[in-house]
């Protein structure tokens, strides 16, 4: 049997975990104003991850046409932020 450190166990753990959506749902949460900025952010009012699907609601009807407009824009940060293509569609509700 190998040897891993801490790190690498835990990464592990986590590619073959449930939970998996779950923190980086929360990653993506703590980093959604670097992605998209502090006024988007501000009015985002519920971000989740279902799958690869990245669900954003907001109750302002100006701001769902701007994220639309940026989908890929979002995609890609919002990947880059996790480190691997996770997130391959947005929705907005």
């Amino acid at each position: 049997m190998g040897e891993y450190s801490l790190g690498e166990a835990m990464k592990q753990f986590l590619k073959q975990s449930r939970i998996r959506n779950s923190i980086q749902a929360f990653q993506i949460e703590e980093a959604w104003e670097k992605i998209v900025g502090k006024t988007i952010a501000k009015y985002t009012e519920k971000i989740e991850l279902h799958g690869h699907t990245l669900i954003i609601s907001t109750s302002v009807a100006p701001l769902k046409n701007e994220l639309l407009y940026q989908k890929e824009k979002i995609i890609e940060r919002v990947n880059e932020e996790l480190g691997e293509k996770k997130v391959k569609e947005v929705m907005v509700k």
